[in-house]
Order: C-alpha cells, then structure tokens, then sequence
C-alpha cells in the first residue's frame, strides 16, 4: 500500500442502515420523506412498572438472512444489526474484498452500550442458578469491539479492526477515526459506523432514573423533539449505521459511485458535566472540524447539534 506523506481523499462509497423506518436504507429513507416516526409502545419487554412504555424499536428485523441460526447465541441484538448494516454498505459499494485486498480494509464499528440484553439475560440466570448457569457466549456476545470483529469474519477483511464506545457520539467518532485511519495511508477502505440493541428492561429503567427520557407515554410517535421548547428528554432507539468509506483514487480505479468525500473531523471535550453540555462545545468542535478540513466557517450550511437538557443530580 503506497503510504506516503501525502494526505489521502476520503469518500463514501456504500450506505447500510438497520432502523426503526426499515431493514435497509431504501426503507428507511423512504420513512424519513413520509415523516413516519420511528417511535411507539415497547414490544419487547412488560413495560407495566416503568415510567417511559416507549422507544424506538426495530420492527420485523430478521436475523437469519444474514447469520445461521446456530450462530445466533452466540451475538446480541447489536452484532446482529451491524453485520447486516455492513453487508448491506458493502453490497452498495460493490467492493470486492479479495485476498490481494483484504489487509488494506479494515472495521471500525463502535456500540454505546454493548450487549446491554445478554447482560441482563445472563445476571438473571446466575441469580437464579448460580454461576454454572452463565453461558460460554456471554462475553464474546456481549462485548463492543465483537460488532467489529463479527463484521470482519463475515467481510473477510482483515486491516485495521477496533471499535469505540462514546455514547451517543459512537458512531460519529467510529467514521471520523476511519476518516484517519484512510487519508494518513493505512488504509484503503474501511467499514465503519455506530449499532446499538439497548432497549431492555434495565437500560429504560436505567435512562428514565436519571431523568435523561422523554416520558410522553400518551403520544410516542412525536416524543422525539431536540430542538422543541417544552422537549421533556430523548427516546431510546437501535439499530446500525454502516458507511464503507475508501480512498478516493481506489474508488475511482475501479469505478465506484461516490456519495460524498469527507473532509474534515474534529473531536473536543466539554470537560463540563456528564450529561449537560457546555453551550460552547458545538463551537469549539466545529472549529476544529474546520481547521482541519481547510474550509471556512461560511461553507458551513447544516450543523446536527446533539445535547441533553436535563441534568442528573
């Protein structure tokens, strides 16, 4: 792989999504432009003792097209949702991950939370039977960085693998690495993004204690509102984001449509609070993102401003 000092161009050439408009990307953009919400009463567990009997789940989300089902077991709801994110940003991308090709593709998929579901299933079971109970999947199916290295097994790429758990800045920071990773020449592909499967009976429980969730339980579809003034907290979702970002003169070589290029990525710390931001923070992060990509700040025409305004305490 050529790794000179030039700084190398990254693009997008493959989308794949898992969420709560649809199985693929296709479904799930066609929600967003009929404004459908994503948003309504919890399917999975009894929701009778919470306070918030909502969140956005995954609906009709079968695991089988994309895992044999004596794998299963041995994964958690946010591999499942980032192996079929991946194969589908992959597919879209039409690249081919041969054995010339494989050392220069690497994963970079981080999860918030993990296998929050198997923890909890596994505690009970332990609770319950004592410590022999405890499956031999537990932690492989449960631990972040295993999205990535399912997602690699499956790809058959075998570059650069990590992950990051960042909370609701997963995702972001898993693309913005991979970024990196790509243009300082250490790659020329990677297949990267955020998967979350938390809806369960202790993470609602867990959010809504600290005061973090909107708890509209009369109407859930319009309980997500960030930027509304009477915004009472956020919804809990999951789901997979996937994008297979590639060096620009690869893409180009063998005629892959591109989405995008990236350009810039900045990350900075509110040294703050642990759930109210620092109403400076989207400044100075931005400003870094700028810098870096060589642009102004009047080239700047959408900004996607995340925050909580309900502190804990």
């Amino acid at each position: 792989m050529n790794s000179d000092n030039t700084k190398k161009r990254v693009v997008v050439t493959g989308i794949g999504l898992v969420s709560p408009l649809g199985n693929t990307t296709e479904e799930t953009w066609a929600g967003l432009i009929a404004g459908r919400s994503g948003v309504d009463y919890i399917t999975r567990f009894d929701t009778s003792q919470h306070t918030v009997k909502f969140a956005a789940e995954t609906k009709n989300f079968d695991p089988l097209k994309f895992i044999e089902k004596k794998e299963l077991k041995k994964m958690d709801y946010f591999i499942y949702f980032a192996v079929a994110a991946a194969k589908e940003a992959l597919d879209d991308s039409g690249l081919k991950i041969t054995d010339d090709l494989a050392e220069d593709v690497g994963v970079f998929i981080g999860s918030g939370i993990g296998g929050f579901g198997v923890f909890e299933r596994e505690h009970t079971k332990m609770m319950e039977g004592g410590p022999g109970r405890i499956s031999p999947f537990f932690i492989p199916a449960s631990i972040v960085n295993l999205a990535s290295g399912y997602v690699s097994i499956y790809s058959k790429a075998k570059g650069a693998n990590s992950a990051t758990a960042t909370a609701c800045s997963t995702g972001a920071h898993a693309i913005g690495d991979s970024f990196k990773i790509i243009q300082r020449g250490d790659a020329v592909a990677m297949i990267c993004g955020g998967s979350e499967g938390g809806i369960t009976p202790m993470s609602v429980g867990g959010f809504a204690a600290m005061r973090a969730l909107s708890t509209r339980n009369d109407d859930p579809p319009r309980a997500s509102r960030p930027f509304d003034k009477d915004r009472d907290g956020f919804v809990i979702g999951e789901g997979a984001g996937v994008l297979l970002l590639e060096e620009l003169e690869h893409a180009k070589a063998r005629g892959a449509k591109i989405y995008c290029e990236i350009v810039g990525y900045g990350m900075t710390s509110d040294a703050f609070h642990i759930t109210l931001p620092d109403v400076d923070g989207p400044r100075r992060v931005m400003l870094r993102a700028i810098k870096h990509a060589g642009v102004e700040p009047r080239h700047i025409d959408y900004i996607n401003v995340h925050g909580t305004s309900t502190p804990v305490g």
